[in-house]
């Protein structure tokens, strides 16, 4: 099976983020199947820019189409999409000649729909819309954008061509299926292949050095327990909330150690440092090799989203598969619309932005027998690598490929 994967943000280990078109690549050409991967010379989600044209990375293949270069989420983002859209219209000649079996359409924004629609139409194969965001939604819900604003107004019409003329539409979210049917989507074309992790990351990890490797020995000599939080400090990730909790907790002997970096992260170390709390940490993002070191010398781990609406289709979130494969128990402070620390029994589930709710379930975890927290981070580590390994999801995703509807 040929499969050509559009993908704005595309990304490789060497590259940064984002991993899935890689991971999934990969796996289906152990499979046997052919794949080729089309994603922008620039994408803010990267901590390297390819140049454009052909790359192979790691025996997976790259066409990378030329787009601006651009800062946050102003006019410059939204040019870039327009860009990476008009150059799949350019490349149509060059993507027809891949013969594809399977065209998918993959870049948190709907626009490539429509170049992908067109292109597997002329290579008589399979048009798949994969959900990442629910867009136009996202922004609305979390940027706050008005439902009227021009750009919301061409990304629900992108979305409801995606839902009416795809073959199949394979989401990340679980539960999105409801918002899709309701925009066009006819309901046994909905599929769910969540994110996950690559099992081989965590055989050789990188060791713990630097900073990073001081502080949390300095704190294990003291005996502290560690909440540990890695990833972008955003809004979105509700960490204000978490550092209050932490903060009230400073007299029991609990630490907070926060790596990574983001929009909010100046702000929350002057909000610890106001409040004069001692026992919040910040350090600066460490490579993705070095993560599963960072993790296992942690002992409870914290993710986090603020409470909104649109979590009710779901979430699937990289965090909590990596908290999972670290063998750590989770403190889980997200209302969505399935529960992954329930589900997988290895940790608790709390009302998010609730300070008290949360120093409560750090108080309950931190009291814990070792033996106890083990349990829960064992049922976590079982669970990943039971449902949410890329050989798994890969293995989903073509046979949903394969099923006749």
């Amino acid at each position: 099976m040929n499969i050509l994967l559009i993908n704005h943000y595309a990304g490789a280990p060497e590259l940064g983020m984002e991993f899935r078109p890689y991971y999934l690549a990969r796996e289906w050409q152990k499979m046997g199947h052919q794949v080729l991967i089309v994603g922008a010379t620039f994408s803010h989600l990267r901590k390297k820019q390819p140049s454009k044209g052909y790359q192979t990375i790691d025996g997976v293949n790259y066409l990378w189409l030329s787009t601006n270069k651009y800062s946050g989420n102003d006019i410059g983002r939204f040019v870039s999409m327009l860009c990476f859209v008009f150059q799949l219209f350019v490349h149509f000649s060059t993507l027809k000649k891949f013969n594809s079996d399977v065209v998918i359409a993959s870049s948190t924004y709907p626009l490539d729909n429509y170049p992908a629609r067109r292109i597997a139409k002329a290579s008589h194969a399979e048009y798949v819309y994969e959900i990442h965001d629910l867009w136009p939604l996202s922004p609305i819900e979390l940027g706050g954008m008005s439902p009227h604003h021009p750009f919301i107004r061409i990304m629900q019409r992108a979305e409801n061509f995606a839902y009416k003329n795809c073959d199949k539409c394979v989401s990340i979210l679980p539960k999105a299926n409801a918002h899709a049917v309701k925009h066009g989507l006819a309901p046994q074309k909905f599929f769910c292949v969540p994110n996950g992790i690559v099992e081989s990351d965590w055989k050789n990890p990188m060791e713990l050095v630097g900073e990073h490797a001081d502080l949390l020995k300095q704190l294990h000599a003291e005996h502290k327990i560690i909440v540990g939080f890695t990833g972008a400090h955003g809004v979105a990730n509700s960490l204000q909330p978490l550092i209050g909790a932490v903060g009230m907790l400073a007299e029991k002997n609990i630490a907070l150690v926060l790596v990574g970096t983001g929009q909010e992260k100046a702000r929350l170390i002057r909000y610890a440092a106001d409040q004069g709390w001692t026992n919040v940490y910040f350090l600066p993002s460490v490579g993705k090799q070095m993560i599963p070191s960072l993790l296992k010398n942690m002992d409870i781990l914290y993710v986090g989203l603020r409470k909104r609406a649109l979590f009710q289709f779901g979430i699937s979130p990289n965090k909590i598969f990596d908290y999972m494969m670290a063998s750590k128990p989770i403190l889980q402070a997200i209302e969505a619309g399935n529960d992954l620390a329930k589900d997988a029994d290895c940790g608790i589930t709390v009302e998010p932005d609730n300070v008290a709710k949360i120093a409560d379930a750090i108080t309950t975890l931190a009291n814990m027998a070792e033996k106890d927290r083990d349990r829960l981070g064992q049922n976590g580590h079982d669970y990943v690598l039971k449902y949410h390994t890329y050989d798994v999801l890969a293995k989903q995703f073509i046979d949903i490929l394969a099923k006749q509807l």
